[in-house]
């Protein structure tokens, strides 16, 4: 039985190993799986087929590749075509399947249709033979499987489908909270029974709601129809029918519960006959519609009775089940357990009281009196043609009044989430014991706790019993200084160990220099003969020199020397270990008898009066300096070994002798008396001072120099000993490299956290790491790094101004000081410094590569005896005795073959077969990589030419490679021969059929191994201190957190690259925020962590039968890494974060980069929100979780986009109460510039001014560095203008999101990954922001132009200016942030070639090939791709949004003061006007086209009366009709918006534009807009950059931090190449 499993788990690795991109749909291999397994079941069983009569055999084999070209082939390009379908419908997912839909046609029964062998003419793979076919919908719909169980419709009702309770709920609160501020605002009023029915009317807008729901599902699985299942269409159809039913009674029921009703309600008695009221009837109704809510509420209370009703066979049971939600593979089980469930409840309880309160009390409840007044008092004066003036109830106010509230109100949840998140998040985070350690003050006062800390955590348990204590109180009072010597000398060899590898991968890494290196080391080899703890000596260093000075001026009185020594721990230890290394170095270098007696003796008295306790009392301190600077020359002498300083040594053993035994010793003399006779006896009258310093002169007599076999040990003794007696200044600032402070005191904080015990090496759990890789940077050339800019800065230069410490120690480590280029592996080095501090993939690689090197040392300390250990690691790899050498390297081998057992690292790398046959240098590159670290495997696809059938075709590879060992000398291709290929494993075909990251990951995933598999990207960092943690992280699959074990492990990261510009800093302290505090909680308590693309460890075997650790459908899954985190939860998983484990991250640094990343993810964002995915947590999970889920997700950009929504209808309903008149005629009331709209507005400019997004920025850097340093560091940024980036970051989202649920057409954007110190062009900035945030905020102006122009007489300026401040704020940022934000982007040099690179761009013509960055036309054209792939629906809304700019017309010609009278006739001829100037522009292009080359002077000539009947009309509306300047100017504030509409439209219904010749006009329109925009924004620039203080305080602004750590940019910018050349030899 046992070996029949292990053939089926090997049957099911075969198929996933040649399934290819089958591996994305783990239910089809499943169907494979399961018929294969039949086959070798019967097989094995030796069945004979019914059918034959013969044994059976499997339906594909006996031929060469039958399983990948019968089986995986046929499916394989089904997606394959699928694919090339969604290339074509960009933006309409729905009429394609991607690789969810062919995996959840796996679902049902009816894949058995396939058959096995599988039917080439199934269903499953039909697909339209041509474009013909596919348009005939009838045709193609009876044969073609379309979508499955779901249809991604692009539509903003998903939010509302998906998330229907949350919506549900707010909308009915919001009713409740009028209702009752209508009527008398008490909350007490709820028990008034006219109220109470009034509320109990939110059950008819409940079943109102249930009812849209159920339609929306109709609508949206229309196209789903024909694969679904009769259950599924039988409820859509029951769920529709019962709301449209609930709809009906309730409202009827309802009526009856009233006497005399009025408004609808009494119509709906009216229709249904005015019989008695029956109130129970709508009691027993609503009980009945409420029975499945509550059946539903009673599982929310109890997880476990869900869990069980779900996978219950009971029919009554499943009954249930089918009608709440249907039963699908996915989404069974997700309950938490009751603890879970009553912390996140508690939290979002606490949350939505606080939200509904605010609501109320502040926004809701005090509009109500002057919603009252407006409706009470109605308006009959108009400014403007009024369609409706005989209405009584002012309803345009109401609504432009309450709008912005209601949008708010649905918007401020998330800012209520911000702020009890980083609360709990803070407190979360302080009990995990973040921040304890947290400055080398703090490492220092509990450095003497660390070496048991890791023996506690990084050392395995010894016996399988014991069991460590753990927690605050064992590290509080079982201090290392308080242990047993023999448990000591076992820590304290261990601690050594790895704290010394942890510090000299500091010093390769060229964070501390090679005196910090000597300060920070404990001595490799246990010195056992001292029989003290050797602690680094930068915690000893000034103690010896403090210590012989206070004993100097003791003066017989030890008080000051006890005190200090009771009070300061490390300065006992420093006198201590200096006197026991003093006593051993003399004993080991005396060697001649009467020698040794006098040192003995000597050594005898002091030791006794340190025992009595009299040393300073009792001898002669005066003295101490004198012998401590002779043993100071001695130290010098012992470190230098040279035969030459012999006689200088004796010198000083015999000058020691005379200042202990004349000095110190001054009444004491007989000692040396009483014990040597002869002629070594001193006699005052005869003995003359050359006889008595014969003593130390025989040449046997000291052990001086050294014996080479001793010099090792020796050395390192004699040089710790000389730091101890010579540092004179504090080490305080040691480590002084910051980067290596904050590491040190994060990793020795980490230790005191709550992590598993570590299992020895043998017996972890084994893990591979991945990274995907395409085309980004592997290693700087050299070329590149003396590369410069246009402003003669090159790359090199500028890491040397950011990074000044490391490579001053780069430069001592390497001994570079002159000249760079001094040989082949200088600059080999000076390639890794570099790329080492930039996001390269080598970078990358090293960092991973630490786990390696962190294994085998843990092995050594797993496997090394006694003996071993006391030796040291460092021993194991470098050692001189031969016999031993032999042992231990047997021992190292044995630790780096169970290390790489552990262990495997793969690069994907899914170019470099090609990149190695073009000989590219980035394939050169990853080759050295491979020589330097010989386990690194790279896998690629390979593409051969094969000979086929009939001709040559291409196949295609996941190939996997090793750098090779040996070179053959008869290759005749030298490249190939560097790598050695492992594996080879043929494909279907080309695997990049959806997005290309999960694509390339796929590929390469089956040559991982392990239970884990750690998700890298190619930007991230790992470090040595953290790898040795690794195994701890893994222990957390064997635990249970909740109810099941985690499938996720997720780890937190810290952002590198946040010291290049204060952009760069904004960015890292956002992005560290969500990876600390936001994913803290996330996790636990509200348990909707999902996977972020971050450093997270999946757990390999659970994904690898789910579908993987990303999903790869193109488009839909933009954001590939999230979507693991969903599946992951849906399909029974654990997501969680562990705070202990810190991996590295790179981020962007430039705007434009950034700008970039935040349009990907925004775009993602939008994708995720059609997605099934999101549908099913929205519906899986219980409510609290819901919305945990939904303000975590896709809720965040939504309320993001409600926040600038908020502004236009705030804005617009200005614009229509002051263009209409209303605003005058209601000046006098008290509800224009009321409280709520005021406290509204301020909601919004919370979260466009970025404070939400501080608040747990602030809250985590208070918790890690200080609160007084989070506060410092946010004054910091709002100098630096973090506001206006957060601002600007605000309009990026909003604009992307939203145009993705429109319209479609996400595609992958590179941000690049470089540094950005280069100037952007006008034109550049212009081609990223125009859509964006230009056309945005110049219509945000013109609305608050126009309504400074209207309505500034009716209200107060103070009111006016506290409405208004963020939007102008807003307006602001969004025109003018990316230039200020552009390096040297007010320099006049810069600014003239902007506008000369601007002007010939705008010029230039477009066409086939020319790129949008050389021509207006080519840009404009790829600008509104968008619309071509949008459907219809998306078309309309786009040309719906368009008509607000034609309100501008309508309300201000009115407003001339030509205009006299409100009659439409006025608007009307004010389109006339439009009309002709469209004509006369229409007039010049074609007379342009036609006239200008053959008939030049006749174009002239009717430009030229053009040109005076333009002037001539103008002069007459002056002189006749008294139009004012301020008359033109609205004329254009009127005409511009509405052409701006007009060419909207245009681009929207672009094909009938192209029908009736009016593209070019259109064209020509568009043109004149940019150019006008253009000007209007280079002019305010133009203006700052005529004065030079500008551009001085934009330099400060954007690179104060590189300033503060010693950037000289200034210098960079201005390219003073002479400066630089002297630098560069530095």
């Amino acid at each position: 039985m046992q070996q029949r499993k292990l053939l089926y788990m090997g049957l099911y690795l075969l198929i996933w190993g040649e399934a290819a991109n089958l591996r994305f749909m783990p239910e089809c291999i499943c169907y494979i799986y399961h018929h294969m397994a039949f086959e070798m079941y019967g097989m094995l069983a030796g069945n004979v087929s019914a059918l034959t009569g013969e044994y059976v055999k499997p339906a594909y084999g006996g031929e060469k590749e039958a399983f990948l070209r019968k089986v995986v082939t046929p499916i394989y390009n089904t997606i394959a075509k699928e694919a090339e379908r969604s290339k074509r419908e960009k933006g309409n997912h729905s009429e394609w399947r991607n690789y969810d839909d062919l995996n959840e046609y796996f679902w049902s029964a009816d894949c058995f249709r396939l058959g096995w062998p599988m039917r080439a003419d199934a269903d499953f793979f039909y697909q339209p033979s041509n474009l013909a076919d596919e348009r005939n919908e009838t045709a193609r719909i009876v044969r073609q499987k379309g979508k499955v169980n779901f249809v991604e419709l692009r539509s903003f009702w998903h939010i509302f489908r998906s998330f229907d309770r949350l919506w549900s709920f707010f909308i009915l609160a919001l009713q409740v909270m009028i209702i009752l501020a209508w009527n008398g605002g008490s909350l007490a009023n709820i028990f008034d029974y006219v109220v109470f029915k009034k509320i109990l009317s939110i059950f008819i807008t409940s079943a109102i709601l249930n009812l849209g729901q159920a339609t929306l599902d109709i609508i949206f699985n229309w196209k789903a129809r024909r694969t679904m299942e009769f259950a599924v269409k039988l409820r859509y159809f029951l769920k529709f029918t019962m709301a449209a039913l609930w709809v009906v009674l309730l409202p009827v029921t309802y009526a009856y519960t009233w006497e005399n009703p009025t408004g609808i309600i009494r119509a709906i008695k009216s229709w249904f006959g005015n019989g008695q009221n029956h109130p129970p009837l709508f009691v027993i109704s609503v009980v009945m519609y409420l029975s499945p809510s509550m059946l539903s509420a009673i599982l929310f209370l109890l997880p476990f009775l869900r869990r069980k009703l779900e996978s219950s066979d009971f029919k009554l049971v499943r009954l249930i089940m089918w009608w709440s939600q249907p039963r699908l593979f996915v989404g069974r089980g997700m309950h938490e357990s009751a603890f879970s469930l009553f912390m996140y409840t508690m939290f979002w309880i606490a949350l939505l009281l606080t939200k509904f309160a605010f609501s109320y009390y502040v926004e809701i409840k005090p509009l109500v009196e002057p919603t009252r007044d407006i409706m009470k008092s109605p308006i009959h004066t108009y400014r403007w043609h009024e369609f409706f003036p005989r209405e009584k109830s002012n309803i345009g106010v109401v609504i432009t009044l309450w709008a912005p509230i209601i949008l708010v109100y649905f918007m401020d949840t998330q800012i209520w989430y911000t702020i009890f998140s980083t609360l709990l998040g803070g407190i979360y985070g302080a009990f995990q014991r973040l921040g304890e350690i947290r400055t080398l003050g703090m490492l220092r006062s509990r450095f003497d706790s660390i070496p048991l800390a890791f023996n506690s955590c990084l050392i395995p348990v010894e016996t399988s019993d014991a069991k460590r204590k753990k927690g605050l109180k064992s590290y509080l009072h079982n201090r290392f200084k308080e242990m047993e010597h023999e448990d000591k000398e076992n820590i304290a060899a261990r601690f050594a160990q790895m704290w010394n590898e942890i510090v000299t991968s500091f010093r390769e890494e060229d964070l501390i220099n090679n005196r910090e290196k000597e300060l920070l080391l404990v001595p490799y080899v246990s010195d056992q003969a001292l029989g003290v703890m050797q602690w680094p000596p930068f915690l000893l260093a000034s103690k010896i020199p403090i210590a012989v000075d206070m004993a100097k001026d003791s003066n017989g009185k030890d008080r000051d020397l006890k005190k200090r020594l009771d009070n300061d721990y490390y300065f006992s230890c420093a006198i201590e270990e200096c006197y026991k290394s003093f006593k051993n170095i003399i004993n080991g270098l005396v060697q001649g008898v009467p020698e040794k007696r006098v040192i003995n003796k000597i050594f005898e008295e002091v030791d006794k009066y340190i025992a009595e306790d009299k040393v300073i009392t009792d001898l002669n301190m005066r003295a101490l300096p004198d012998l401590y600077n002779k043993f100071i020359e001695l130290v010098n002498y012992l470190e230098k070994n040279d035969e030459k300083d012999r006689s200088a040594v004796t010198k000083i053993f015999q000058d020691m002798l005379e200042i202990v035994t004349r000095d110190i010793f001054e009444d004491h003399l007989s000692i040396v008396e009483s014990n040597h006779g002869g002629s070594y006896r001193r006699n005052e009258d005869t003995t003359t001072w050359d006889q008595e310093y014969q003593l130390f002169q025989p040449s046997e007599a000291i052990k001086f120099p050294l014996k080479v076999t001793d010099t090792d040990a020796w050395l390192e003794k004699i040089k710790r000993l000389e730091l101890l007696l010579t540092v004179k200044e504090s080490a305080m600032d040691v480590p002084s490299n910051l980067e290596a402070r904050r590491r040190l005191t994060f990793f020795t904080n980490s230790l005191f956290m709550d992590m598993p015990d570590a299992p020895k090496v043998r017996n972890m759990l084994s893990f591979s790491a991945l990274t995907p890789y395409y085309n980004e940077p592997v290693l700087f050339s050299i070329k590149e790094l003396e590369e410069e800019n246009e402003d003669g800065v090159s790359t090199l230069f500028y890491l040397q101004k950011i990074y000044p410490d490391e490579w001053k120690n780069f430069q001592e480590r390497v001994g570079l000081e002159e000249e760079l280029k001094e040989s082949e592996e200088l600059m080999e080095e000076l390639r890794l410094w570099a790329s080492y501090r930039g996001q390269t993939l080598a970078r990358t690689v090293r960092g991973m590569m630490y786990y390696r090197k962190a294994l085998i040392l843990e092995a050594f300390l797993d496997m090394a005896k006694r003996e071993d250990l006391m030796e040291g690691y460092k021993a194991a790899e470098s050692v001189t005795d031969e016999q031993w050498k032999i042992h231990q390297r047997s021992l190292f081998a044995q630790c780096e073959a169970v290390a790489d057992m552990k262990f495997t690292y793969v690069v994907s790398c899914q170019q470099y077969g090609n990149d190695k046959r073009a000989a590219l240098s980035s394939a050169q590159d990853i080759l050295q990589l491979m020589r330097n670290y010989s386990s690194l495997r790279v896998a690629y696809i390979d593409e051969v030419e094969e000979v086929g059938v009939k001709k040559m075709e291409t196949a295609y590879y996941s190939t996997l490679v090793k750098v090779a060992l040996t070179k053959d000398s008869e290759s005749v291709d030298p490249v190939q021969n560097l790598d050695q290929v492992i594996y080879r494993i043929k494909l279907p075909g080309p695997a990049m059929l959806g997005e290309g990251k999960p694509e390339n990951q796929n590929h390469a995933i089956i040559f991982t191994r392990g239970e884990g598999l750690q998700t890298i990207d190619m930007n991230q960092d790992n470090y040595m201190e953290e790898a040795l943690k690794m195994r701890n992280l893994l222990q957390e699959f064997l635990k249970e957190h909740g109810v099941r074990r985690p499938s996720i492990l997720g780890v937190r990261e810290h952002i590198f690259t946040g010291s290049v510009s204060s952009l760069a800093w904004f960015m890292s302290n956002q992005e560290h925020s969500f990876v600390t505090i936001g994913q803290r909680l996330l996790a636990n308590p509200l348990k909707v962590r999902f996977h972020y693309g971050h450093p997270d460890v999946f757990d390999r075997l659970f994904h690898l039968t789910r579908g993987g650790v990303s999903k790869a459908s193109k488009s839909i899954n933009l954001n590939e890494d999230i979507f693991a985190g969903y599946n992951s939860t849906l399909r029974g998983g654990n997501v969680t974060h562990h705070e202990y484990v810190q991996v590295g991250k790179g981020r962007d640094v430039g705007l434009n980069q950034i700008s970039k990343f935040e349009a990907k993810v925004a775009n993602g964002n939008g994708e995720q929100t059609l997605s099934r995915d999101i549908y099913r947590l929205g519906h899986r999970f219980d409510f609290f979780r819901m919305l945990s889920c939904y303000f975590t997700t896709v809720g965040f950009y939504f309320s993001t986009l409600l926040t600038v929504v908020t502004v236009y209808v705030f804005l617009y309903g200005r614009l229509y109460l002051a263009l209409s008149g209303l605003e005058e005629g209601l000046s006098r009331g008290r509800f224009i510039h009321n409280h709520p709209l005021q406290v509204a507005l301020a909601s919004q400019s919370l979260v466009q001014l970025g404070f939400l997004m501080a608040l747990p920025m602030m809250m985590e850097i208070g918790l890690e560095r200080g609160f007084g340093k989070a506060l410092s560091e946010f004054i910091m940024m709002n100098l630096q203008l973090a506001a206006v980036f957060f601002t600007f970051s605000l309009g990026t989202k909003t604009h992307y999101y939203g145009r993705m649920l429109l319209h479609g057409g996400a595609q992958y954007r590179g941000t690049g990954r470089g540094f950005v110190v280069f100037h952007a062009k006008f034109a550049e900035n212009y081609r990223l922001y125009s859509r964006s945030h230009f056309v945005k905020g110049i219509e945000l102006m013109i609305l608050l132009i126009i309504y400074q122009l209207f309505g500034q007489s009716y209200r107060s300026t103070i009111a006016y200016i506290f409405i208004t401040f963020s939007m102008w704020f807003l307006v602001l940022t969004w025109l003018f942030a990316p230039f200020l934000f552009n390096p040297s982007g007010f320099e006049w040099a810069k600014i003239v070639d902007d506008w000369s690179d601007w002007n010939k761009w705008i010029s230039n013509r477009g066409g086939i090939g020319v790129s949008p960055d050389k021509s207006w036309e080519s840009w404009w054209e790829v600008e509104q791709e968008h619309l071509k792939y949008s459907g219809t629906i998306g078309i309309f809304l786009e040309i719906i949004l368009a008509v607000r700019f034609f309100i501008y017309q309508y309300g201000l010609v009115y407003h001339l003061h030509i205009t006299g009278n409100k009659s439409i006739l006025v608007y009307l001829i004010s389109w006339l006007v439009i009309v002709v100037v469209l004509l006369v522009m229409k007039t010049v292009s074609v007379g342009r086209q036609r006239f200008s080359a053959d008939f030049q002077l006749f174009f002239r000539l009717i430009k030229f009366l053009i040109f005076v009947s333009c002037t001539a009309i103008l002069i007459v509306l002056i002189v006749l009709f008294q139009m004012t300047l301020q008359d033109t100017f609205v004329c254009f504030l009127a005409f511009l918006p509405t052409g701006w509409g007009i060419l909207l439209i245009a681009q929207a219904c672009k094909p009938l534009a192209r029908q009736v010749g009016l593209w070019g006009s259109v064209r020509a329109l568009a043109r004149a807009y940019e150019i006008i925009m253009g000007v209007l924004l280079f002019t305010p620039i133009t203006i700052f950059a005529w004065f030079p203080f500008v551009s001085e305080f934009q330099t400060r602004m954007l690179f104060n931090q590189a300033f503060s750590r010693g950037l000289q940019i200034s210098r960079i910018l201005g390219g003073q190449k002479k400066e630089r050349s002297s630098l560069n030899k530095d």
